[in-house]
């Protein structure tokens, strides 16, 4: 199998593996994602057909749903999900205050007076401290997806600051108008398109273009990569069998997909010589 054709395929099957993790969260919970969409359509209905577009640009309102549903309620949402607890997610999305001061200081040339800079500090520290004496309430993605909606809040106040909507109300309703179908979307779209489409058009593919004894065996990374997406996105422990077997896994997928060494000398019984060929005597 050509390189390239492998290396594609191998990515295949690690979106494959990756989607068992993707499946769990839908069949055992109602996907955060989702519940954000939930919450931001009631929020917005009936109350929009009785309250008028506010007088601002649709990129503005866009914008504000996209970043205000998704990248600050719909991370938040995930963060707790993802093993951070409720009240230190609490905690950390509060940082947008350090963020935000910070944006003002070096993006908008505000003036930080030494209290605030004094009280920042102390807030740094005492955020350090917090999150190191935590005990199992802790995740890696849990703070990478809420720090994430930390620096949404931010941008989030950028917007409304960049609108110069007067009419607060109307803005917050219609912007969250377009809050929930990426919010729909960010959950399916993972196994609509990169496992579904892309993913089963690259198989077929490759079973066109190569024997079946050489295809197939691919799908035996399916489960490797199953086993690492559930370590990390729901702390499933690996253990030294699992580990072992996916080396020797990867060793005997080698083997198969490895193309054969084309040997360079040429032999008596060559039917090409010299680029021509030899007729049969």
């Amino acid at each position: 199998m050509k390189r390239n054709d492998l290396l594609l395929a191998v990515f295949v099957m690690a979106i494959w593996g990756f989607n068992f993790s993707m499946i769990k969260m839908g069949v055992t919970n109602v996907h955060p994602l989702l519940a954000t969409a939930a919450r931001f359509t009631l929020a917005v209905i009936p109350v929009i057909f009785f309250v008028a577009k506010p007088n601002v640009a649709w990129r503005y309102l866009m914008s504000y749903g996209f970043v205000f549903g998704v990248g600050i309620w719909g991370m938040a949402s995930w963060s707790i999900t993802a093993g951070l607890s409720s009240g230190l997610s609490s905690v950390l999305l509060s940082t947008n205050v350090l963020i935000g001061m910070a944006v003002g200081v070096w993006v908008f040339k505000e003036a930080a007076s030494v209290r605030k800079l004094i009280g920042a500090m102390l807030a740094m520290c005492a955020l350090a401290v917090l999150v190191s004496a935590a005990t199992g309430n802790v995740t890696v993605n849990g703070v990478i997806l809420i720090m994430i909606a930390a620096c949404s809040w931010t941008l989030m106040g950028a917007i409304v600051k960049a609108s110069k909507t007067t009419q607060a109300f109307a803005f917050n309703v219609w912007g969250m108008l377009f809050a929930p179908l990426p919010l729909v979307l960010f959950a399916v779209l993972f196994q609509a398109y990169p496992t579904t489409l892309f993913g089963y058009w690259v198989w077929n593919k490759l079973l066109i273009q190569y024997p079946l004894s050489t295809t197939a065996p691919l799908t035996l990374l399916v489960p490797i990569f199953a086993l690492i997406s559930g370590y990390f996105m729901y702390d499933e422990v690996l253990s030294v069998a699992q580990v072992v077997a996916s080396v020797l896994f990867l060793v005997g997928i080698g083997l198969i997909v490895k193309p054969a060494k084309t040997s360079s000398t040429k032999t008596p019984d060559s039917a090409e010589d010299n680029g021509k060929l030899v007729k049969p005597s």
